[in-house]
C-alpha cells in the first residue's frame, strides 16, 4: 500500500504525495535495460561481412547505444530508488472535450499508404516530393505549389544523400538512368 505526502508552499506536509519509489519510472528502468542487453547481445552477433575494408564496422554503434541505455537504466534506478520523482505534467493548452481530426491522419494514413505502395514504380524522388509536400499540405500549410518544391528539393538531397554519401541506392523508379 503507498501512503500519500502533500507538501504546502511553505513546505509543510498536506498528504497527497506518493511515499516509496515509484513504479512506472522503475517500469522505465527495466525497458531500458531489457532493450540495452538486447541491442548488446545482437550487435555481438553482427558479422562484417559486407563492411570487411570499414574500420569501425557495424557493431561500435548498437554497442555503444546499449551500455548508454544500460547506463541511463542504473542511473535512473538508483535516482528512483533514492526518492527522485518527475515533476507533474501542467498540461497542455489544448481543448481536451473537441473531437480528434479523424480527416487529418485519415489523410496522412493515405499518404504513407500511397508512399509504400508507389516508391518502387515511380520512384524516390517522385514519391519523397509527394510526400513531403503533402504532409506540409495535410497539415495545414496552404502553399501546395511551395510545399512540393521544396518536397522535391528534400527528396533529390536524400537520394543523393543516400547513394553518394551513404552508398545505399534508393528506388529510382521512372527517373531511372536520368538521375
Amino acid at each position: 500500500m503507498t501512503a500519500t505526502v502533500d507538501r504546502t508552499d511553505d513546505g509543510g506536509e498536506t498528504g497527497s504525495e506518493p511515499v516509496g519509489p515509484d513504479r512506472a519510472q522503475l517500469l522505465v528502468c527495466a525497458v531500458l535495460l531489457v532493450v540495452g542487453v538486447f541491442l548488446i547481445v545482437d550487435a555481438l552477433s553482427l558479422t562484417a561481412e559486407f563492411a570487411k575494408v570499414d574500420p569501425v564496422g557495424p557493431r561500435l554503434i548498437p554497442i555503444v547505444v546499449g551500455i548508454a541505455m544500460l547506463v541511463c537504466s542504473v542511473l535512473l534506478a538508483v535516482a528512483t530508488l533514492r526518492g527522485s520523482r518527475g515533476e507533474q505534467d501542467g498540461g497542455e493548452d489544448i481543448d481536451t472535450s473537441t473531437p480528434a481530426d479523424w480527416k487529418t491522419v485519415g489523410l496522412l494514413v493515405g499518404l504513407f499508404v500511397a508512399t509504400i505502395v508507389l516508391v518502387d514504380t515511380l520512384g524516390w524522388v517522385i514519391v519523397g516530393a509527394m510526400l513531403f509536400g503533402g504532409a506540409a499540405t495535410i497539415l495545414g500549410n496552404r502553399h501546395w505549389i511551395r510545399n512540393l518544391a521544396i518536397g522535391l528539393v528534400l527528396s533529390l538531397l536524400s537520394f543523393y544523400a543516400f547513394y553518394v554519401g551513404l552508398g545505399i541506392p534508393l528506388p529510382a523508379g521512372i527517373l531511372d538512368g536520368i538521375l
